[in-house]
């Protein structure tokens, strides 16, 4: 299992934060980063071998993780062109180490670690749901058919349910969704969410919805967010 960690956005949104830092170094408790909590998360799951797609501040955010967590091979690509792509843009430059079981996050997720356990002990390709939220507006919704995901993205409300961008992807899904990925980076569609590719090819794939039920798992996009974010971290 290795875990992919998508850090190449800009978090234009975080204001004056991410002026001068990656958003995952944002503290949500005392010493502790998100990306921290992550990586803390991650080792004591048991996973170790940890690939990072990263874009501003890219030196600063390696020269972190390798320094406090030595104990962690990590694998770093970097995205050039951050300021003008998209994470899948991210994703098809790591194509090369991504050649396992995957567990995917992006570098602003915040959950407890009932959920990461969770996850991990699938048996099958997952991604994290919640059916005790009400639809957002602006962010992930999964569509839920059979049991199965067939659709995620912002525009979508029937048959839908709150969604995060964790996932567990066994091998003989995440090839068929990383190779669609690749297709649509050849043909420039580098603006998008991976998830597009992801959408158009759901029917080959078998992922299914992990319902969280209420449990923290939740991206911190802007500062009300990050504050949020500091309220739960104290409880965990």
């Amino acid at each position: 299992m290795r875990a992919l960690i998508l850090n190449s956005g800009i978090g234009k949104r975080m204001g004056e934060l991410t002026k001068t830092k990656n958003k995952c170094m944002a503290e949500i408790g005392e010493n502790t980063t998100i990306i921290d909590w992550q990586l803390q998360m991650l080792l004591k799951a048991g996973v170790s071998d940890v690939v990072i797609t990263t874009g501003p501040f890219a030196e600063h955010l390696q020269e972190y993780v390798t320094g406090k967590y030595p104990q962690i091979a990590f694998t770093f690509c970097y995205n050039a062109e951050y300021d003008r792509t998209n994470y899948i843009y991210s994703i098809a430059l790591a194509a090369d180490v991504l050649d396992d079981d995957i567990l995917l996050m992006h570098g602003d997720l915040v959950f407890e670690e009932s959920v990461i356990t969770d996850v991990l002990n699938a048996q099958t390709s997952v991604m994290v749901i919640d059916k005790s939220l009400p639809l957002p507006e602006k962010d992930f919704k999964a569509v839920v058919q059979d049991n199965t995901i067939t659709k995620v993205g912002i525009e979508f409300f029937e048959q839908a349910y709150a969604a995060q961008p964790l996932y567990k992807l066994l091998k003989k899904d995440w090839s068929l969704w990383l190779a669609n990925i690749l297709k649509f980076c050849r043909e420039d569609k580098r603006s998008v969410y991976a998830e597009n590719a992801l959408n158009e090819i759901s029917g080959q794939l078998d992922v299914l919805p992990l319902d969280v039920d209420g449990r923290i798992c939740m991206e911190v996009d802007n500062l009300e967010d990050l504050e949020r974010a500091r309220s739960l971290f104290e409880k965990m």
